[in-house]
């Protein structure tokens, strides 16, 4: 399982187009920890994949048993604050990260919390600029 999760930074990428990714430190329960990198997209992505999983918890009937975290939400943007609206985000989507893997074992270690955080190939050789 996961035992915590830090973002770092933000880092922007030109490859295969220009995009930001965060800069995630993941330590599992086993003491390794392992450098992620993921664009605010994948975040989005799990976070509808956990709201589809999970409608109570994510307070589909209820808003006030609502335990998943809120995910900071898409904006859309000029080009010039890219940065900025990266750079923003990062301190919520650490929170979100902590909040995530903070919750009920069958939440915060299902398949798709596991797998967000799971090292991928393109993490141990990011693109080179």
């Amino acid at each position: 399982s996961i035992a915590e999760v830090k973002v770092l930074d933000v880092q922007k990428r030109r490859i295969p187009n220009k995009h930001y990714v965060y800069i995630i430190k993941v330590t599992w329960s086993n003491g390794a920890t392992e450098v992620i990198y993921r664009r605010y997209s994948k975040f989005f992505d799990l976070q509808m994949q956990m709201l589809d999983k999970f409608p109570m918890e994510g307070g589909q009937k209820d808003p006030k048993q609502r335990i998943i975290p809120f995910l900071p939400g898409k904006i859309l943007f000029r080009r010039s604050h890219i940065r900025d609206v990266a750079v923003k985000r990062l301190i919520p989507i650490d929170e979100y990260c902590k909040a995530l893997i903070q919750l009920p074992p069958y939440i915060s270690q299902c398949e798709e919390v596991l797998q967000f955080f799971e090292t991928r190939p393109d993490d141990l050789s990011p693109p080179k600029e």
